[in-house]
Parts: C-alpha cells; sequence; structure tokens
C-alpha cells in the first residue's frame, strides 16, 4: 500500500478573510497617515515663528532697544552688526552683535502666501500685498506669516499664528 502525503495550505475561505482584514486596517491608518503631512507643515510653521520672534527679541535686546529695520531684515539677523544696527560679514572692530539667524527659515507652507505659491520665499517686507511669505512690522517688532486667505486643518488664519 501507498501513503499518500497529505499537504496542507490555505483555503480560499482564509486568504479571502485575511484579505479583508488587512482592507479594514488600511481603510483606518492611510486617512491618519495623510493628515500628517498636513500638521506636520502647521508645525514647521509655528516652529519657524519662534525662532524668528527670538531672533528678533536678542537682536533688539542687544541694540538696546533698536528693533531690525524692514529694509535690512535679512542682513541684520544673518550676519554681524554694531549697536547701530549697522552690518558687516565679518566680525571685527564695532561689528560685534550677531548673527541671530543661518538663514531666514524657508516658508513651509505652499500655496498663497508665498510668492507664486512656491515654498522657500525668504524675502522679508512690511506688507502682505507683496505676496511674500513672512510680513514684518518694524515699528512693532512683529513678525507673522503671510498665508493670505490660507487657514489650517481647524480653520485658523496662517497670519493668526
Amino acid at each position: 500500500m501507498r501513503m499518500r502525503k497529505r499537504t496542507r495550505a490555505f483555503s480560499l475561505v482564509e486568504l479571502v478573510i485575511v484579505v479583508v482584514i488587512l482592507a479594514i486596517i488600511g481603510a483606518i491608518a492611510i486617512p491618519r497617515l495623510s493628515r500628517g503631512a498636513e500638521g506636520a507643515a502647521d508645525s514647521a510653521l509655528i516652529a519657524d515663528l519662534a525662532v524668528l520672534r527670538n531672533a528678533i527679541d536678542l537682536y533688539t535686546t542687544e541694540h538696546e532697544g533698536l528693533l531690525p529695520t524692514a529694509a535690512d531684515f535679512v542682513d541684520q539677523m544673518t550676519i554681524y552688526s554694531d549697536i547701530n544696527g549697522n552690518t558687516n560679514a565679518a566680525k571685527g572692530g564695532l561689528f560685534v552683535y550677531g548673527p541671530y539667524l543661518r538663514t531666514v527659515p524657508p516658508f513651509p507652507i505652499s500655496g498663497e502666501g508665498a510668492t507664486a505659491g512656491v515654498k522657500g520665499d525668504t524675502t522679508v517686507a512690511a506688507a502682505a500685498a507683496a505676496g511674500v511669505a513672512w510680513i514684518y512690522d518694524e515699528a512693532a517688532g512683529t513678525i507673522i506669516a503671510n498665508g493670505g486667505t490660507a487657514t489650517d486643518a481647524s480653520g485658523k488664519l496662517y497670519t493668526a499664528y
């Protein structure tokens, strides 16, 4: 008598059950993961604003209450300056203050705020109408994100951050 070896395999029902379970897990996980990217950009915007605001505060403290000017904002934040806010690329002599930033951070939200909707615009201006990423008010020493009418996931305007 010959003995037959019986091979074991998954039945069609078992395979269908596994596929259904994987589909349910995917239906739950994929929407949660896609919302994570949007939240990351909002968090990056909040962090960039904190860095910019801290740099302005440090500049003002070291320059005896003098605020950075809108016209020279990038230079005053990224290279050396004297007590009067004049800038120089090399440290030495009267130019002992700063730099406060390596670069002005790029705008992390694409869309209405950055020029032509491109990420990474780092132009600083005093008016939202200029279509720049960051809006600096030199009279008050405040900086906000130029998000135009764009809002985050909760409906808050980016300009209100």
